[in-house]
């Protein structure tokens, strides 16, 4: 307890006995004016006191109600955010799906038109809403969020972020397999391209609350263990 009082001597103080403070404690016991006032004297406080604090709201869990995925592409963010979110019973989303309806056009189109700098601040301003709304939610963010500093100390600020870690071979395969050959389209060095750019974003990705190694393991795998790890 709070005042360094064990059950069995505020029990003695109060003049009543340790079941019925432990019934009481648990919402279960029935007390009369002055059996409170008795346990108010022995807390230091008073009957008033006790009552008006058993009514105040609890504090909110200092957890944070997003989970989010950070990563390269071919991480696996949509796969294992997806099924994370299905587990947990909370909504997935995809922020540049966000992007992409605020903008009203495609990622590439905004930034063929506007350039990266406006997309960023569009990412930011995008993601600050949606971080603002404080519901429970899984959220899969683009592969390059973390190298705008102000909008990954956002993210960190307001949720739980994962980076689900891979070799550039599992990214470069993944990608492959899900159809999809722009990585290698005219750039016959696309492979030392992807070691570099994770190489060089791994200090930040790193900087997440959890790291999750997804290399050569089955999807379904990961999941069960962040979920596990979250549970615990």
């Amino acid at each position: 307890m709070e005042l360094g009082l064990t059950i069995r001597a505020l029990a003695k103080g109060a003049g009543v006995s340790e079941r019925f403070l432990a019934q009481l404690e648990a919402g279960e016991g029935n007390i009369s004016v002055a059996r409170l006032e008795d346990v108010g004297e022995a807390l230091g406080t008073n009957g008033a006191e006790l009552l008006a604090s058993a009514s105040r709201p609890k504090a909110a869990s200092s957890c944070p109600p997003v989970l989010a995925f950070v990563g390269l592409r071919g991480a696996g963010k949509s796969s294992v955010g997806s099924a994370v979110a299905s587990i947990l019973g909370v909504p997935f989303v995809e922020l540049d799906e966000l992007i992409v309806r605020e903008a009203q056009m495609t990622l590439s189109t905004l930034f063929e038109i506007h350039g990266e700098s406006y997309y960023r601040s569009v990412e930011r301003e995008v993601l600050r809403r949606f971080l603002a709304r404080e519901e429970p939610a899984v959220l899969a963010t683009g592969g390059s969020l973390v190298t705008d500093p102000e909008t990954w100390g956002l993210l960190r600020s307001r949720a739980h972020t994962v980076w689900l870690k891979a070799t550039p071979d599992e990214h470069w395969s993944r990608v492959v397999t899900q159809g999809d050959a722009r990585p290698m389209r005219d750039r016959p060095r696309a492979m030392n391209e992807l070691k570099a750019l994770l190489t060089s974003r791994e200090p930040l990705y790193r900087q997440a609350d959890t790291v999750v190694d997804t290399s050569a393991r089955n999807p379904d795998d990961v999941v069960a263990e962040l979920v596990g790890q979250l549970k615990a």
